[in-house]
C-alpha cells in the first residue's frame, strides 16, 4: 500500500512539473504569481518544473527499487511536514487567501497524513521483522 500511495503522490508531482513547465503563465496565475520576463520565468521553471520533477521521481523510485520505500516515505514525510507548517503559517500571516491555495493546503495535509500513517506502519513492520530475526537467531 505504501508503494501505491507514493506512486500516486509521485505521479501528481510529475503532472505538476509538466503543467508548470509547459504552461508557466497559466500555472503561476493560478497560484497568485506574476512571472517577470527572464529571471522570474527562469526561477519558476527551475523550482516549479525541475524541483517538482525531482520530487515525483523520488516518490516513484520504490516502483523501481522496492527496498527503498522507507527512504521515499521519510522524504515524503519530511517535505510535506514542512509544507504543512509553512502553508499553515501563511494562512495566519496573509489575508485573502484564494480557494486554489486552500485546495493546495488540503492536498498537502492529506499527503502529510498519509505519509505519517505509512511511515509509522512501515517502521512498525521493520521493527517486528527485525525482532523476529533476532529471536530466530537467538534460538540457534
Amino acid at each position: 500500500m505504501a508503494r501505491v500511495f507514493l506512486a500516486i503522490v509521485g505521479a501528481a508531482y510529475i503532472l505538476l512539473a509538466g503543467w508548470c513547465s509547459c504552461m508557466p503563465d497559466k500555472t503561476a496565475m493560478a497560484v497568485g504569481f506574476t512571472l517577470h520576463p527572464g529571471a522570474g520565468q527562469s526561477e519558476f521553471l527551475t523550482v516549479y518544473g525541475g524541483l517538482e520533477l525531482a520530487l515525483g521521481i523520488s516518490f516513484l523510485w520504490p516502483l523501481y527499487r522496492p527496498k527503498d520505500v522507507s527512504f521515499s516515505l521519510l522524504l515524503c514525510l519530511l517535505i510535506h511536514s514542512c509544507l504543512v507548517v509553512f502553508r499553515t503559517a501563511s494562512f495566519v500571516f496573509y489575508p485573502d487567501i484564494p480557494t486554489t491555495t486552500h485546495l493546495l493546503a488540503a492536498t498537502e495535509w492529506i499527503i502529510f497524513i498519509g505519509a505519517v500513517i505509512f511511515f509509522v506502519a512501515s517502521s512498525t513492520q521493520r521493527n517486528s521483522e527485525s525482532a523476529a530475526l533476532r529471536a530466530r537467531d537467538g534460538e540457534r
